[in-house]
């Protein structure tokens, strides 16, 4: 395998469905994705890009096919071993931001340095030095009640950030915003892939698409070559 591609996925194929009607969300997918690069996911709704997206980040499991991140196929680990891999190696950002609503936002990020061991007298300095980084020095004690939707996603991009992770997925991380949130938060995107970050965007929004490196077009769990 190309040491330079972290990502790879061959012949990936998911059916749900174990009786009765099944559904093909994904129909032999293989890509390749350079470290360091920005890779968006596109096509329409109910194509199997997020389905895509959580086989690579090992949140589901292939019904065929293999998922190589950084040459270790998780296809083929147990639970524990790929849960073990997401936390070191994936941040997670998702539509919905999916924040703790009773703890604060330096709390939030906090807690996901739990699962990658971060020592507890580490972790609030470290979470106050991400929040600087999406531009929240001053909103580490609000809630996200407190928060506007573009500010609760730079909190999750932060918080995906906990475990200094090589690679960040996002599924649709603009979906939810307003025009003014979505351009704050491509920005602190676009910031962090600048700084080395490989990252994989499920995205509709055409204009993102047009500034990735690399652009992968699932249709009928298909890819679109």
């Amino acid at each position: 395998m190309n040491n330079n591609i972290i990502i790879k996925t061959t012949d990936l194929e998911k059916v749900y469905g174990k009786s009765g009607v099944k559904t093909h969300a994904l129909k032999g997918v293989s890509i390749e994705i350079p470290k360091g690069s920005l890779s968006c996911i596109v096509g329409p709704s109910g194509h199997g890009k997020s389905t895509l997206l959580h086989l690579i980040g090992g949140l589901d499991k292939p019904t065929k096919g293999n998922v190589f991140l950084d040459g270790v196929n998780i296809a083929e680990l147990s639970n524990s071993e790929t849960a073990d891999i997401r936390a070191k190696k994936i941040g997670f950002v998702f539509q919905f931001f999916n924040l703790l609503g009773n703890l604060t936002a330096l709390e939030n990020i906090q807690t996901a340095m739990i699962f990658g061991k971060v020592p507890p007298k580490e972790q609030k300095a470290k979470a106050q030095a991400l929040l600087n980084l999406v531009g929240l020095s001053d909103k580490s004690n609000a809630k996200p009640s407190e928060l506007s939707g573009g500010q609760q996603q730079r909190v999750s991009i932060a918080r995906a950030l906990a475990n200094d992770p090589e690679i960040l997925l996002m599924d649709e991380p603009t979906g939810n915003l307003d025009s003014e949130s979505e351009e704050d938060v491509l920005k602190h995107i676009f910031n962090i892939h600048q700084a080395g970050k490989t990252i994989v965007i499920v995205t509709h929004n055409n204009e993102l698409a047009k500034k990735a490196e690399m652009v992968f077009e699932i249709r009928d769990g298909k890819l679109n070559d």
